[in-house]
Formats: structure tokens, C-alpha cells, sequence
């Protein structure tokens, strides 16, 4: 557990939860998810003095809910959000670098690729207690950020998260932008597969991953509809709040409603994304089985026409076969070679005939 003091001008980090709140600026509390389970009680104690409310029971469980789906929550003392991540999980990297290599397959190192672990924030006025997956990067990476921010060396023109929903807001939109990484493997993934099925060398038979990369598209877009409506039921719930009377809280108000649309736009840029692939992998499977469709009617023409082709030849030669002493010919010593003559021009002549009706070879249509 980490808990940090953030105000206008400094973000430091302190040891224990304090008695009371700062004089100015919020606390944010960042936990593991397997340490808020164990210490929920203290938590919920240091919720009790510094806000005069604790979490209700079943904000807890779905806190602790490793399975729970994104959505939204309020209270008259607090909101609560819970948002799956999409970004790769760890080892994605390599896993990336390995698809490069011809010898693998990118899309068995894009399946294992994708983490879907929820975070909790619960959103008091001056109090953010986020719940992480052990593994999340999330609470890290803003907190050297914000620390940098605050230091000697930040950039002119950057201001730290000027209050706990702003700050929310922030990782939020991080995770989101997480899955623009994800996206160049998927894509990568389904190109892959893509050009399997439509090369007329190959003969594809992983139709088991590509059912398991169709589901998994599926999971994506059910997970990128569930953050739209929790975003979308953010954004309601914000504009239901008390109008702000002074000009700089009208300011934040104003940055923190575009901060919100900002992070819907992303969803939906991502959800986009998703049904695009799957469009994609549909008409992929449609357009190899066209392809097989037409490979077949094009082996049954050309052994129809080279049938048609040696049916005549059938016929004469059961003719001349037949056990009739006066069939003319059999008795010329040039009579074989004349047959043989008529039978190789009227084969030529079929052949040249169904040539020209594009019956045989690879011509298109004008």
C-alpha cells in the first residue's frame, strides 16, 4: 500500500495513513487488491476520520471481485468505478519480438498477450483509494510521473491533478491508450491469419486459433462496451452535480467534463478498432471459402473438358476394337496411322474449341 499527499505545488509520498487529512490538497491511497482484502478494516477506519464514511460492504466485494466488469456506482458520500484495463500483460514484449521471427506464429504470442485485470477507484472529495491487480504498473507509473512533475526538472506549462477526479481521469485514459500497443499485435495477429487463408499455396488447418482469436475479439468488445457505459454513467453523474460558483472551480469543472469525453472518445476509437478486426477475420473466412469454392470448380471444369475431350477418342477406338472383319481400314498397312491421325485432330480440335469457350486455363473476363 502507498499512500501519497498531492496539492498544487508538491506530490510526496507518506509512510502510514494519517490521523486526518492535509490542510489542503487530497490523499491518494493506492492497494493491491490481495492487501486491501487483508487490511480493509484499517482502510476503512482512516475512511471513517477523514471523510465521516466508510465503503459501503458491497463496494468492498466488488472491489475485491477479480472478475467484475467495468461500471459505475455513487453514493451521497463517494462514486465508485471499476475499469478493466486493456493492455498487454507482462512478457508481452518478448512475445511481440518472438512473432517477428518467421519460424513462430504471431498469432499464439498475441493470444496470451491480453490482461484484462479491473482497478477500483473509489472517488471521495478529497480522498482516491484505487484497488490494483498485483501485477499492474498502473500506481507506479503515475507515481514517478506526478513525482517528476513536481520536481525541479518538470516542464513548464505542467500542473498536477488538481483534485481526486481529475487524477482518476488520468489513469483512466492511460489504461485506454494501453491498448494502442495491443492493437499492433492484434492486427498483426489477424493479418497473419489473413494471408493463410487467402494464399492459394496454403493449406489452412488452424481453424482451432482462429476460433480462439474470433473469441477473443469478442471478450475485447464485450470489455470496451462495459467501459463506454461506465464512462457514459460518469459523464451523466458529473453533470448532475452542484454548479460551481467560483471561476477557478468552474475552470476544473469544465477541464474535468472534457478530461471525460476525452477518455469516452478513446473508448469508442477503441471498440471501433476491435469490430473492425472481427469484420475482418469474418470476411477473411468468407473470402477463403470463396476461394476454395472457385479452386474446386475450376479442378472439376478442367477434368469435365478433358473428359469431353477423350470421350470421341473412346468411342473410335471402341470401334475399331470392335470383333467385325469387314470394319474398314484393319486391313490397310496405313489404315493405323490414318486413324491415329483423325484421333489426334479431333482431340487438338476439342482442345482448341474449349480453349476458345475458356473452358481450360486461368483466363479472366474482359
Amino acid at each position: 500500500m502507498r499512500i501519497f499527499h498531492v496539492s498544487a505545488e508538491q506530490f510526496r509520498e507518506i509512510d502510514a495513513l494519517p490521523q486526518s487529512l492535509p490542510g489542503e490538497g487530497y490523499l491518494w491511497v493506492g492497494i493491491a487488491r490481495q492487501i486491501f482484502e487483508g487490511r480493509a478494516g484499517p482502510v476503512q477506519a482512516a475512511l471513517q476520520r477523514w471523510t465521516g464514511g466508510q465503503l459501503v460492504d458491497l463496494h468492498v466485494s466488488d472491489l475485491l471481485n477479480n472478475q467484475l466488469p467495468s461500471h459505475f456506482d455513487y453514493t451521497s458520500w463517494y462514486d465508485m468505478l471499476v475499469f478493466r484495463r486493456l493492455a498487454p500483460a507482462a512478457g508481452s514484449e518478448e512475445q511481440a519480438g518472438a512473432a517477428r521471427d518467421p519460424l513462430s506464429h504471431p498469432a499464439r504470442a498475441a493470444l496470451p498477450s491480453i490482461d484484462t485485470s479491473p482497478v477500483g477507484f473509489a472517488l471521495f472529495d478529497r480522498v482516491l483509494l484505487t484497488v490494483h491487480p498485483a501485477d499492474c504498473a498502473v500506481r507506479e507509473y503515475f507515481a514517478s510521473r506526478l513525482a517528476a512533475m513536481s520536481g525541479p526538472e518538470a516542464r513548464a506549462g505542467t500542473r498536477l491533478p488538481p483534485n481526486p477526479a481529475d487524477l482518476m481521469l488520468r489513469m483512466v485514459n492511460h489504461m485506454v491508450d494501453g491498448y494502442l500497443e495491443l492493437r499492433r499485435l492484434l492486427t498483426r495477429q489477424f493479418g497473419h491469419l489473413q494471408n493463410e487463408l487467402l494464399d492459394p499455396k496454403s493449406h489452412f488447418r488452424d481453424w482451432q486459433l482462429l476460433l480462439a482469436s474470433r473469441n477473443q475479439l469478442h471478450q475485447l468488445e464485450d470489455t470496451c462496451e462495459d467501459q463506454r457505459s461506465a464512462i457514459q454513467e460518469w459523464i451523466d453523474a458529473v453533470a448532475e452535480w452542484p454548479a460551481e460558483v467560483a471561476p477557478v472551480a468552474q475552470r476544473e469543472r469544465e477541464l474535468l467534463n472534457v478530461r471525460s469525453r476525452d477518455v469516452l472518445e478513446h473508448i469508442e476509437r477503441v471498440l471501433a478498432h476491435v469490430r473492425r478486426l472481427e469484420q475482418s477475420a469474418e470476411a477473411a473466412v468468407q473470402m477463403h471459402f470463396s476461394a476454395l469454392g472457385r479452386r474446386t470448380n475450376d479442378i472439376m471444369r478442367t477434368l469435365t473438358v478433358l473428359t469431353a475431350i477423350f470421350l470421341p477418342l473412346n468411342l473410335v477406338t471402341g470401334i475399331f476394337g470392335m470383333n467385325f472383319d469387314a470394319l474398314p481400314l484393319i486391313h490397310s498397312a496405313t489404315g493405323v496411322w490414318i486413324t491415329l491421325g483423325l484421333m489426334a485432330a479431333l482431340g487438338v480440335g476439342l482442345g482448341a474449341y474449349f480453349w476458345r469457350k475458356r473452358y481450360l486455363g486461368t483466363h479472366t473476363a474482359p
